[in-house]
């Protein structure tokens, strides 16, 4: 009988072709992802929040890089807290004046680096930790009013569905790009990127949007296709904005630790930029 252990050693990811990673990846993170927020929405908020603190550190990580000096811990900390927050008031287990704290404790950021006597700069390391706070933490904290913004209560439908929306315009740009990709999209930041895969990704991101719209009553379908418009430019554009920062640090990819993927900033860029978006939009309409 062959052991556990030497049953378990012949599976390595790494074994296998870029795409194959890419599909094995997709697959346990869709499916966590997709169940945690399906569950409840504690397990929502710890899946999330997770996510969050791995994106932002990874962020604090490759700034560092390039020679800032951000405060990786006490940042990741507040980008938590924010998120947090958000979730606790959308739930109404607080009042919307704890948002208020917010304040306070992003200025302890000044005090910190004041006492701190090795950085040459310390401006720019403020200036580094806000933008980790901004560009990582409010979009996830956004997500917390979307997904209360219906009837303040929680609706998975709108992750899971906004989720799929994005997957699909991803994959469906893969591939057609892979397939077809001859007309550049913005060369001078991500030459594999092409008007070809574009398109596809928006085609297959209607469609799987016109497909939940029967099955996710939770929004009427004129707002599903128009939050698809919103994912498919806007999480476009995080991906060449996340490209534009990894291309200034001459870095091919933000992290390893998702195989096939890179790291969590790879997998996330388009919902970071979407998710103001979309947390606009269905408050204001």
């Amino acid at each position: 009988m062959r052991s556990p252990f030497k049953l378990r050693s012949r599976f390595n990811i790494n074994n296998y072709s870029n795409l194959g990673q890419r599909v094995i990846t997709a697959l346990i993170g869709a499916t966590v992802i997709v169940f945690g927020s399906v569950y409840s929405e504690w397990s929502y908020f710890l899946i999330f929040g997770t996510i969050l603190a791995f994106s932002q550190m990874e962020f604090y990580k490759l700034s560092g890089l390039d020679g800032m000096l951000p405060l990786k811990s006490f940042g990741t900390l507040l980008g938590v807290i924010i998120f947090s927050l958000s979730f606790l008031i959308e739930m109404q287990h607080l009042q919307d004046k704890y948002y208020f704290l917010i304040f306070p404790l992003s200025s302890l950021v000044f005090f910190i680096k004041l006492y701190r006597k090795s950085d040459k700069k310390p401006f720019t390391g403020v200036a580094f930790t806000f933008l980790g706070i901004f560009y990582v933490a409010v979009p996830f904290a956004l997500l917390n009013l979307a997904a209360f913004s219906v009837d303040g209560t929680f609706h998975y439908e709108v992750i899971v569905g906004a989720l799929f929306i994005l997957w699909a315009s991803d994959t469906g740009a893969y591939f057609a790009g892979t397939k077809f990709g001859k007309t550049k999209l913005f060369e001078r930041v991500s030459p594999k990127k092409s008007w070809e895969g574009f398109l596809g990704g928006a085609i297959l991101a209607y469609t799987v949007a016109y497909v939940l719209s029967k099955h996710f009553t939770a929004l009427p379908e004129w707002q599903w296709f128009c939050i698809t418009t919103i994912i498919i430019i806007a999480g476009t554009y995080g991906d060449l904005i996340e490209s534009l920062f990894k291309r200034s640090i001459e870095i091919k990819d933000s992290g390893r630790i998702l195989p096939g993927h890179g790291g969590f900033m790879d997998r996330f860029d388009g919902l970071l930029l979407s998710a103001p978006f979309i947390a606009a939009f269905l408050k204001i309409f």
